[in-house]
């Protein structure tokens, strides 16, 4: 797996010394205060960097909005953000695919989450200290950016690309985009050790779903928060033609988009 994308948890433990390592730690405040967190880390709930007001493209929180969080939490843009959650990395995943779309250069997802840390190494209710910054963000163009909008993912079915569905079978059973094959998200994670399975497995998984380097990926879920994860793995494993729908199924239906619906083999 890459390390740029992906570190594990004896990587950061080596590096999280570093000042210019910075962890972020996405769970509620309550659990990051009560139940302990990573030394150093400092704490931006999922709910801060997630709109659903359409401020900018489906839950997105704006470019200002975002470098404000960044700033208070004293992030500088040449820093290493490494992102974690307790929830198998889904949450994190998506301030990973967040950071990257507003300019971070150099942003990491932890494999493993809270728990596996917490079962090898140390944690604190102690915060950091640290001096707030100015984060000016510098938001990709779109040509340069992962996220795709509904005329672009029409775009791709006329060109036979590949639509991966990252949800629940019943979700995907109810309705899916047009040829769409499901992979959900969680099938890339070992629920033992809580980390993605090893790089091999994880390819030959893919293959098992049709996910192939030779085709064009388009991903979606509901809101884009599962695809944020399915995204970081394929990213990790060097994927190179993967588009992700920021408004997914849910912008989809509303624009009237042509669905399928029924059971299917897996």
């Amino acid at each position: 797996m890459d390390e740029s994308v992906v570190v594990d948890l004896d990587w950061l433990a080596d590096a999280r010394e570093d000042p210019e390592v910075r962890l972020v730690d996405v769970r509620d405040a309550w659990e990051y205060d009560g139940i302990g967190h990573i030394p150093g880390a400092v704490n931006i709930p999922f709910d801060s960097y997630r709109d659903d007001t359409d401020i900018d493209r489906g839950t997105l929180p704006g470019a200002d909005p975002f470098a404000d969080l960044l700033s208070t939490a004293g992030i500088s843009p040449e820093d290493t953000i490494v992102a974690y959650d307790d929830t198998h990395g889904v949450f994190a995943a998506r301030l990973y695919l967040t950071a990257l779309e507003y300019g971070h250069d150099d942003v990491r997802l932890l494999d493993g989450d809270f728990s596996a840390w917490n079962l090898e190494y140390e944690t604190t209710s102690n915060e950091p200290e640290f001096e707030p910054t100015t984060y000016d963000p510098e938001p990709l163009d779109p040509d340069e950016s992962p996220l795709v909008d509904l005329s672009a993912v029409e775009d791709a079915i006329e060109r036979d690309a590949l639509l991966v569905d990252t949800r629940e079978r019943d979700e995907f059973e109810e309705a899916r985009l047009p040829g769409a094959v499901r992979f959900d998200w969680r099938e890339a994670v070992d629920d033992e050790t809580r980390s993605l399975l090893p790089a091999d497995e994880l390819e030959a998984l893919l293959e098992d779903h049709d996910i192939t380097r030779d085709r064009e990926i388009v991903l979606y879920c509901n809101t884009a928060r599962r695809i944020s994860h399915t995204y970081v793995v394929l990213r990790a494993l060097g994927y190179e033609d993967v588009s992700v729908y920021e408004g997914s199924l849910t912008e989809w239906l509303a624009m009237d988009g042509e669905v399928e619906s029924g059971p299917v083999e897996r």
